[in-house]
């Protein structure tokens, strides 16, 4: 079958010895990007083939699994368990709804961890299907290049095999890392967090990003005492500023101990559980410490400098806006190239990619307006710009409207526990550039906004926008009134 590949321009014709490629691709690992890349690659008339490491709950540089870390190790295991932790409240909660519920409700970590485990076996098995219905030749065991269009799987035996490809993805993603702090093998990372064979009852997280809420949350939601730990005044930087102040006041009301600035220096084993040290002198007792202090790209293990592909500083793979790297043919996507590091990112580059390489249709991923959500409790969800970016960004006045509130479901409960919504106006154009939510359901209202915001709306149609009575999303459709008007030129009043 005759192919194209298409940039800028530019038709690459095939030549005759295109025929005496194994593969049009290859692609090492299987996770959310390297599994949409081969089957729309493949659904092009492109012969496919793909490498993944064998599956277990919890990573190493030899284990890995169909599906990669969002399925198996990340967004959705987390997201169950937050679901489990979230049972918590919603059963104190009842009790004002009329529920009489027993003072003292057992939980049973074992079987929500089976139920997790089951539940990821399964999307293990359908990832695979998907790749075999496409047509994708799947390989388990570990890839690398040895030369420009040539791979090798080590198979489970230790047996090798190799294959040539006319083009070669990398998409192996990334794994978590640790500080370098005296003790550090004492900790763990969210890959052994998600298979405790025990529930802590003494927690401590270090970091301030979306994993560290989303474990303290987790834990806490489940009945163990947590402190977390972070470097910044506030947790989440890079969020919106105001938004991260109301997830710390929720963290803190719903009983997690914040210590802001703050870092560990050492741990030490003793018998009454992991002693911790921080660098304001302070000691405290854990059962268990998440580190939860950033990731780092899977490439070490590739060869890539057998054949020349250039790193960052990070260990990332440099790619162009195509995914291409310094190899022409040899690409990356996900968050083995540190671009911005979400599945649903991930899913859109492999398609682009896809798009671009065997589907005649040039295609950059666009990173305007990506929604995404911090699924501590409750959860905060953004897209567009936040307010100190709009602020750097602007050429003119910037509008901020928000809106707090106690939700429906808490004036009966009597949860005390603030809804709050943030939109984000370009005064001169009226064109909504950004939006925040925190509270229960922001990421599913905030996908709904983010339809929105890449439709380029304004706050006029926003205005204009007949709201769903009662619910929490129809203030995002009657703020009415700026809370304040930024001017041009003014700096951002805070960067904690």
């Amino acid at each position: 079958m005759s192919r194209k590949m298409l940039i800028d321009g530019e038709v690459n014709q095939p030549n005759e010895q295109e025929a005496h490629y194994d593969f049009d691709l290859f692609v090492i690992g299987a996770g959310s990007g390297g599994v949409r890349a081969s089957r729309i690659s493949a659904n092009f008339g492109a012969k496919v083939g793909i490498c993944e490491l064998p599956f277990h709950p919890v990573s190493s540089e030899v284990i890995g699994g169909v599906g990669g870390t969002c399925v198996i190790r990340g967004c959705v295991p987390k997201k169950i368990l937050v679901y489990g932790a979230s049972f918590g409240g919603e059963i104190e909660d009842a009790r004002n709804y009329g529920w009489e519920v027993n003072e003292k409700v057992d939980f049973n970590w074992k079987k929500l961890l089976q139920k997790k485990t089951d539940e990821i076996i399964r999307l293990n098995g359908v990832y695979k299907h998907l790749l075999s219905n496409s047509g994708v030749k799947l390989f388990e065991g570990e890839g690398k290049i040895v030369g420009p269009n040539d791979v090798e799987v080590t198979q489970l035996d230790g047996t090798k095999l190799s294959y040539s490809a006319k083009h070669i993805l990398i998409a192996t993603g990334s794994r978590a890392q640790r500080p370098a702090i005296p003790g550090q093998e004492l900790g763990i990372s969210s890959d052994e967090a998600l298979s405790l064979e025990e529930l802590p009852k003494r927690a401590v997280v270090l970091g301030g990003g979306y994993i560290a809420v989303e474990f303290a949350s987790i834990w806490r939601g489940m009945g163990a005492s947590v402190d977390l730990f972070f470097r910044k005044e506030l947790p989440l930087r890079g969020f919106d500023d105001e938004l991260r102040a109301v997830v710390a006041r929720n963290l803190e009301g719903r009983g997690i101990d914040l210590h802001p600035q703050t870092n560990l220096t050492e741990l030490v084993k003793t018998e009454d559980g992991i002693k911790v040290r921080t660098d304001h002198g302070e000691e405290l007792i854990a059962d268990v410490v998440l580190f939860a202090t950033g990731r780092s790209p899977n490439t070490k293990r590739l060869n890539l400098e057998a054949v020349g592909v250039e790193l960052d500083k990070t260990g990332a793979i440099k790619v162009d806006e195509y995914s291409r790297t310094n190899v022409p043919n040899i690409w990356a996507v996900g968050d083995v190239t540190n671009r911005v590091n979400l599945t649903p990112v991930a899913l859109m580059e492999g398609t682009c990619f896809a798009k671009t390489v065997f589907g005649g249709e040039p295609s950059k991923p666009d990173y305007r307006d990506i929604p995404c959500a911090v699924f501590c409790i409750p959860p905060l969800s953004v897209v567009g710009l936040s307010e100190e970016q709009a602020i750097e960004q602007a050429k003119g006045d910037i509008l901020v409207f928000t809106s707090t509130f106690n939700p429906m479901k808490n004036t009966v409960s009597g949860r005390q526990e603030k809804t709050v919504m943030k939109l984000i106006v370009d005064a001169e154009t009226d064109k909504v550039v950004g939006a925040s939510m925190c509270g229960p359901d922001a990421a599913e209202i905030m996908q709904g906004i983010a339809i929105a915001l890449k439709c380029g709306a304004t706050k006029a149609q926003f205005d204009s926008t007949v709201g769903i009575h009662p619910s929490s999303a129809e203030e995002f459709v009657t703020m009415r009134s700026a809370t304040r008007r930024i001017v041009a030129g003014t700096k951002p009043k805070t960067n904690l």
